[in-house]
Protein backbone atom coordinates (compact mmCIF):
# COMPACT_ATOMS: atom_id res chain seq x y z
CA UNK A 1 0.00 0.00 0.00
CA UNK A 2 1.17 3.20 -0.95
CA UNK A 3 1.39 6.06 2.22
CA UNK A 4 2.74 9.93 1.63
CA UNK A 5 4.72 11.47 4.15
CA UNK A 6 4.97 14.84 4.50
CA UNK A 7 8.46 16.48 5.90
CA UNK A 8 7.89 19.03 8.73
CA UNK A 9 8.11 20.05 12.13
CA UNK A 10 7.92 16.41 14.08
CA UNK A 11 8.90 13.15 13.66
CA UNK A 12 5.91 11.73 10.70
CA UNK A 13 6.21 8.38 12.08
CA UNK A 14 4.64 9.72 15.32
CA UNK A 15 1.29 11.03 13.27
CA UNK A 16 -0.77 9.25 10.95
CA UNK A 17 -3.77 10.27 9.21
CA UNK A 18 -6.16 7.79 7.61
CA UNK A 19 -6.97 9.24 4.29
CA UNK A 20 -9.81 8.00 2.00
CA UNK A 21 -7.90 6.95 -1.64
CA UNK A 22 -10.01 5.82 -4.72
CA UNK A 23 -9.25 3.33 -7.79
CA UNK A 24 -5.98 4.89 -7.66
CA UNK A 25 -4.73 5.33 -4.57
CA UNK A 26 -2.89 8.52 -5.25
CA UNK A 27 -6.83 9.90 -5.57
CA UNK A 28 -7.22 11.21 -1.87
CA UNK A 29 -10.54 12.92 -2.33
CA UNK A 30 -12.71 13.31 0.78
CA UNK A 31 -13.56 16.93 1.84
CA UNK A 32 -12.80 15.72 5.74
CA UNK A 33 -9.77 14.10 4.81
CA UNK A 34 -8.75 17.61 3.21
CA UNK A 35 -9.65 19.83 6.23
CA UNK A 36 -7.04 17.77 8.17
CA UNK A 37 -4.37 17.58 5.52
CA UNK A 38 -4.34 21.58 4.97
CA UNK A 39 -4.91 21.75 9.05
CA UNK A 40 -1.66 19.57 9.30
CA UNK A 41 -0.26 21.83 6.72
CA UNK A 42 -1.18 24.87 8.93
CA UNK A 43 0.26 23.90 12.24
CA UNK A 44 3.72 22.90 10.27
CA UNK A 45 3.12 18.93 11.81
CA UNK A 46 4.67 15.64 9.68
CA UNK A 47 2.88 13.22 9.15
CA UNK A 48 2.44 10.06 6.98
CA UNK A 49 -0.91 9.29 5.52
CA UNK A 50 -2.67 5.83 5.78
CA UNK A 51 -4.93 4.89 2.53
CA UNK A 52 -8.45 3.80 2.95
CA UNK A 53 -11.34 2.67 1.20
CA UNK A 54 -14.59 2.56 1.64
CA UNK A 55 -14.99 -0.78 3.23
CA UNK A 56 -11.99 -1.18 5.03
CA UNK A 57 -13.68 -0.76 8.21
CA UNK A 58 -11.42 -3.25 9.78
CA UNK A 59 -8.26 -0.73 9.70
CA UNK A 60 -9.97 1.70 11.50
CA UNK A 61 -11.62 -0.27 14.24
CA UNK A 62 -9.01 0.59 17.03
CA UNK A 63 -11.03 4.07 16.48
CA UNK A 64 -14.47 2.80 17.15
CA UNK A 65 -14.89 4.93 14.34
CA UNK A 66 -16.20 3.80 10.35
CA UNK A 67 -15.13 6.14 8.67
CA UNK A 68 -11.77 8.44 7.87
CA UNK A 69 -9.90 10.98 8.88
CA UNK A 70 -8.76 9.45 11.68
CA UNK A 71 -5.72 10.68 13.16
CA UNK A 72 -2.96 8.86 14.99
CA UNK A 73 -0.95 11.10 16.97
CA UNK A 74 1.25 9.00 19.51
CA UNK A 75 -0.99 7.58 21.86
CA UNK A 76 -3.98 9.67 20.79
CA UNK A 77 -6.60 8.55 18.29
CA UNK A 78 -8.88 10.94 17.10
CA UNK A 79 -11.60 11.04 14.81
CA UNK A 80 -14.47 13.41 12.79
CA UNK A 81 -12.33 16.44 10.83
CA UNK A 82 -14.13 18.91 12.73
CA UNK A 83 -13.42 17.87 15.94
CA UNK A 84 -9.49 16.87 15.05
CA UNK A 85 -8.80 20.32 14.36
CA UNK A 86 -10.26 21.49 17.63
CA UNK A 87 -7.52 18.71 18.73
CA UNK A 88 -5.15 20.15 16.82
CA UNK A 89 -5.61 23.61 18.69
CA UNK A 90 -5.62 22.12 21.89
CA UNK A 91 -2.22 20.45 21.51
CA UNK A 92 -0.18 22.42 19.25
CA UNK A 93 -2.16 26.05 20.00
CA UNK A 94 0.45 28.08 17.93
CA UNK A 95 -0.97 29.60 14.79
CA UNK A 96 -4.64 28.62 15.43
CA UNK A 97 -7.07 27.55 13.90
CA UNK A 98 -10.51 27.75 14.70
CA UNK A 99 -9.87 29.76 18.08
CA UNK A 100 -12.40 29.44 20.75
CA UNK A 101 -15.65 31.53 22.80
CA UNK A 102 -17.16 33.25 20.07
CA UNK A 103 -14.46 33.01 17.14
CA UNK A 104 -15.06 28.65 17.69
CA UNK A 105 -18.72 29.22 17.30
CA UNK A 106 -18.87 31.26 14.30
CA UNK A 107 -16.80 28.67 12.58
CA UNK A 108 -19.27 25.81 13.76
CA UNK A 109 -21.73 27.70 12.02
CA UNK A 110 -19.40 27.89 8.96
CA UNK A 111 -19.05 24.08 8.93
CA UNK A 112 -22.83 24.02 8.99
CA UNK A 113 -23.29 26.29 6.25
CA UNK A 114 -20.54 24.50 3.92
CA UNK A 115 -21.79 20.80 5.34
CA UNK A 116 -25.42 21.72 4.61
CA UNK A 117 -25.35 24.14 1.54
CA UNK A 118 -22.48 23.80 -0.43
CA UNK A 119 -21.80 19.77 -0.48
CA UNK A 120 -24.93 19.34 -1.13
CA UNK A 121 -24.49 21.35 -4.58
CA UNK A 122 -21.06 19.90 -5.67
CA UNK A 123 -22.56 16.58 -4.94
CA UNK A 124 -25.16 17.15 -7.73
CA UNK A 125 -22.46 18.63 -10.22
CA UNK A 126 -19.57 15.52 -9.64
CA UNK A 127 -21.61 12.71 -8.39
CA UNK A 128 -20.89 10.33 -11.23
CA UNK A 129 -17.46 11.34 -11.60
CA UNK A 130 -16.87 10.56 -7.83
CA UNK A 131 -18.61 7.26 -8.60
CA UNK A 132 -16.11 6.71 -11.88
CA UNK A 133 -13.16 7.81 -9.25
CA UNK A 134 -13.79 5.17 -6.15
CA UNK A 135 -12.78 2.05 -6.40
CA UNK A 136 -14.38 -0.69 -7.99
CA UNK A 137 -14.97 -2.71 -5.20
CA UNK A 138 -16.61 0.02 -3.28
CA UNK A 139 -18.92 1.65 -6.27
CA UNK A 140 -21.74 -0.63 -5.34
CA UNK A 141 -21.36 -0.10 -1.66
CA UNK A 142 -20.98 3.48 -2.68
CA UNK A 143 -24.25 3.28 -4.63
CA UNK A 144 -26.60 1.30 -2.51
CA UNK A 145 -25.72 3.74 0.73
CA UNK A 146 -25.65 6.82 -0.87
CA UNK A 147 -29.02 6.55 -2.59
CA UNK A 148 -30.69 4.76 0.46
CA UNK A 149 -29.95 8.09 1.84
CA UNK A 150 -31.17 10.16 -1.18
CA UNK A 151 -33.89 8.12 -1.56
CA UNK A 152 -33.10 8.35 -5.07
CA UNK A 153 -30.36 6.81 -7.88
CA UNK A 154 -27.02 8.34 -8.27
CA UNK A 155 -27.89 9.14 -12.35
CA UNK A 156 -31.62 10.86 -10.51
CA UNK A 157 -29.30 13.21 -7.95
CA UNK A 158 -26.92 14.01 -11.13
CA UNK A 159 -27.44 17.31 -12.45
CA UNK A 160 -24.35 19.22 -12.69
CA UNK A 161 -26.21 22.86 -14.25
CA UNK A 162 -28.96 22.66 -11.45
CA UNK A 163 -26.04 21.95 -8.98
CA UNK A 164 -23.82 25.19 -10.37
CA UNK A 165 -26.87 27.18 -9.80
CA UNK A 166 -27.44 25.82 -6.09
CA UNK A 167 -23.68 26.53 -5.35
CA UNK A 168 -23.94 29.87 -7.16
CA UNK A 169 -26.37 31.03 -4.86
CA UNK A 170 -24.67 29.29 -1.89
CA UNK A 171 -21.25 31.37 -2.54
CA UNK A 172 -22.97 34.98 -2.79
CA UNK A 173 -21.93 35.58 0.48
CA UNK A 174 -18.41 33.81 0.09
CA UNK A 175 -17.33 35.95 -2.98
CA UNK A 176 -18.39 39.29 -1.12
CA UNK A 177 -15.97 38.41 1.71
CA UNK A 178 -13.43 37.50 -0.82
CA UNK A 179 -13.78 41.06 -2.48
CA UNK A 180 -12.88 42.06 0.76
CA UNK A 181 -9.94 39.89 2.05
CA UNK A 182 -7.80 37.49 -0.10
CA UNK A 183 -8.82 34.58 2.44
CA UNK A 184 -11.80 33.88 4.31
CA UNK A 185 -9.70 34.14 7.63
CA UNK A 186 -8.70 37.41 6.29
CA UNK A 187 -4.81 37.80 4.75
CA UNK A 188 -4.13 34.78 5.38
CA UNK A 189 -5.73 31.43 5.58
CA UNK A 190 -6.79 29.46 8.84
CA UNK A 191 -9.72 26.90 10.17
CA UNK A 192 -12.65 28.36 7.95
CA UNK A 193 -10.69 28.15 4.37
CA UNK A 194 -10.25 24.48 4.99
CA UNK A 195 -13.47 24.07 6.18
CA UNK A 196 -14.68 25.20 2.30
CA UNK A 197 -11.60 24.50 0.74
CA UNK A 198 -11.79 20.71 1.33
CA UNK A 199 -15.57 20.37 -0.14
CA UNK A 200 -14.08 22.15 -3.30
CA UNK A 201 -11.09 19.89 -3.18
CA UNK A 202 -13.17 16.85 -3.23
CA UNK A 203 -14.82 18.10 -6.55
CA UNK A 204 -11.53 19.54 -8.01
CA UNK A 205 -9.94 15.79 -7.81
CA UNK A 206 -12.71 13.34 -9.02
CA UNK A 207 -14.10 15.82 -12.01
CA UNK A 208 -13.31 18.20 -14.51
CA UNK A 209 -16.96 20.02 -13.66
CA UNK A 210 -16.89 23.67 -13.67
CA UNK A 211 -17.51 24.53 -10.54
CA UNK A 212 -17.97 28.69 -10.68
CA UNK A 213 -17.35 31.66 -13.31
CA UNK A 214 -13.95 32.01 -13.93
CA UNK A 215 -14.35 35.90 -12.68
CA UNK A 216 -15.74 34.76 -9.07
CA UNK A 217 -13.90 35.84 -6.31
CA UNK A 218 -13.72 32.18 -5.24
CA UNK A 219 -12.29 30.79 -8.03
CA UNK A 220 -9.10 33.41 -7.53
CA UNK A 221 -9.14 32.36 -3.77
CA UNK A 222 -9.35 28.35 -4.94
CA UNK A 223 -6.31 29.45 -6.94
CA UNK A 224 -4.00 30.57 -4.05
CA UNK A 225 -5.46 27.94 -1.33
CA UNK A 226 -4.00 25.64 -4.01
CA UNK A 227 -0.54 27.35 -3.59
CA UNK A 228 -0.62 27.33 0.34
CA UNK A 229 1.41 25.92 2.49
CA UNK A 230 4.14 24.67 -0.01
CA UNK A 231 1.59 24.23 -2.57
CA UNK A 232 0.18 20.56 -1.13
CA UNK A 233 -2.91 20.88 -2.40
CA UNK A 234 -1.87 21.85 -5.82
CA UNK A 235 0.40 19.12 -5.93
CA UNK A 236 -2.49 16.34 -5.48
CA UNK A 237 -3.24 14.51 -7.85
CA UNK A 238 -6.21 14.39 -9.72
CA UNK A 239 -8.50 12.13 -12.20
CA UNK A 240 -6.82 14.40 -15.05
CA UNK A 241 -3.45 12.93 -13.90
CA UNK A 242 -4.38 8.96 -13.05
Amino acid sequence: MMNETNHTRGEPMDRIVYDLCGRDERLRFSPYCWRVRMAMAHKGLAYRTEPWRFQQKEKIAFANHDKVPVLVDGENVVTDSFEILRYLDRTYPEAPLLGEGQSYQRALFFKLFVERSVTPALFRIVVMDLLEAIHPEDRDYFRRTREANFKMRLEELHDPAQGREQLKKALVPVNALLEQSPFLDGEAPSGVDYLLFGSLMWAHVVSRETLFESDAPVAAWFDRMLGVHDGVAGKAPTVADV
